[in-house]
């Protein structure tokens, strides 16, 4: 297996008794086995973040996923969330679907055993920037959605603000690649460099990311502001986004 600088020992383990079992679990089905997110990207919090896995196979079908799915239990205690099960023909096949996501794996991933496919995969650049506004627009309705839904208290706020800001940092990251700026590593820095590009205040971004890293612990008072910051930094962002579209920067 690769080293991956900066995890834990105990992740590593982790990583290697998981390929182990799910080689022999599978054998020629599995084509490869890739880790990508923030254990790669350099934001993994230990106790905090998951790990994500690509399966590449030869089959997807039931049958195989059910063999995983006696699996699950154990890597799931173990911050191994459930893997993409993907054929290398279904990988290229969408490449121009999912441009943000696969931009993500190509620049931040490490193949752990057998065949990496996204090594000179084609993502057409071209459907990046609707599906950047389309994040941008889907993780505020459902944030206003699910906040209702948690019964917009101080529980449901502090829960929301960590998972909205995890799923905008793909956004933030494929604004970036819209601009032609070199991609920023830690989540903070591209937070404060689209601040500065976009001309937004990501204040709320920002107290977000602190919020789901440990690093700020807000009193039931607080939180409530904390969110309005954050919806408030959301909507500017969505706002200059379309500005900077309309006038062709983007």
């Amino acid at each position: 297996m690769l080293s991956l600088d900066g995890l834990p020992n105990e992740v590593h383990d982790t990583l290697d008794a998981f390929v182990t079992q799910v080689t022999e679990t599978f054998g020629d089905i599995v084509e490869g086995i890739i880790l990508y997110g923030s254990a790669v990207r350099g934001d993994f919090l230990p106790g905090r973040s998951n790990l994500n896995i690509l399966l590449l196979l030869t089959s997807s079908q039931p049958d195989v996923l059910q063999r995983y799915a006696k699996l699950h239990r154990r890597w799931s205690k173990e911050q191994i969330v459930v893997p993409l099960f993907v054929t290398e023909q279904e990988l290229q096949a969408t490449a121009s679907v999912f441009p943000l996501e696969y931009l993500e794996m190509q620049a931040h991933h490490r193949l752990l055993v057998g065949h990496d496919p996204l090594v000179g995969l084609k993502i057409d650049l071209r459907h990046l920037a609707i599906q950047v506004e389309q994040g941008l627009h889907g993780n505020l309705i459902r944030l206003r959605q699910r906040y209702v839904e948690g019964g917009s208290g101080t529980e449901a706020a502090a829960i929301l603000l960590p998972l909205s800001v995890t799923s905008l940092l793909p956004c933030l990251r494929g604004i970036q690649r819209l601009l032609g700026h070199p991609l920023t590593q830690p989540s903070d820095a591209v937070i404060k460099e689209l601040e500065t590009t976009l001309d937004a205040d990501l204040t709320g971004l920002h107290d977000a990311l602190q919020l789901k890293r440990g690093l700020i612990t807000p009193g039931p008072a607080e939180v409530p502001r904390l969110f309005q910051r954050h919806v408030a930094s959301l909507e500017s962002l969505i706002e200059r986004f379309a500005e900077f579209k309309r006038q062709g920067r983007i």
